[in-house]
């Protein structure tokens, strides 16, 4: 890069060339601006989510609370760890399928 001698320009030399520099570094920013900004869109490009999981139907219910069920998946839930303690089987607390359903 080649040196300029500043002290023996004139003040108008000094302005003209503040101007100039001033110009060009205002561009390079604005480049390196977009640049980046191109950049940020790529890493915000959305992650594709979890695909979708069919609904599973309840296998088991508690006879004392219809509206508890179980899919059986997952752990036991709470009432049907008492039922299994208290000597009854799983098959008990299955929901029969009905015969008509479509």
């Amino acid at each position: 890069m080649k040196r300029i001698e500043l002290d023996g320009m004139g003040a108008d030399d000094l302005w003209s060339l503040h101007i100039e520099v001033s110009e060009l570094l205002q561009q390079r920013i604005q480049t390196e601006k977009l640049r980046l900004e191109e950049r940020l869109k790529l890493l915000e490009a959305p992650v594709s989510g979890r695909r979708s999981y069919p609904r599973v139907l309840p296998k088991y219910r508690n006879p004392d609370q219809p509206s508890e069920t179980w899919a059986g998946r997952g752990k036991q839930p709470r009432w049907l760890v008492a039922q299994l303690r208290s000597g009854k089987r799983i098959d008990d607390f299955r929901i029969k399928k009905a015969a008509n359903r479509r």
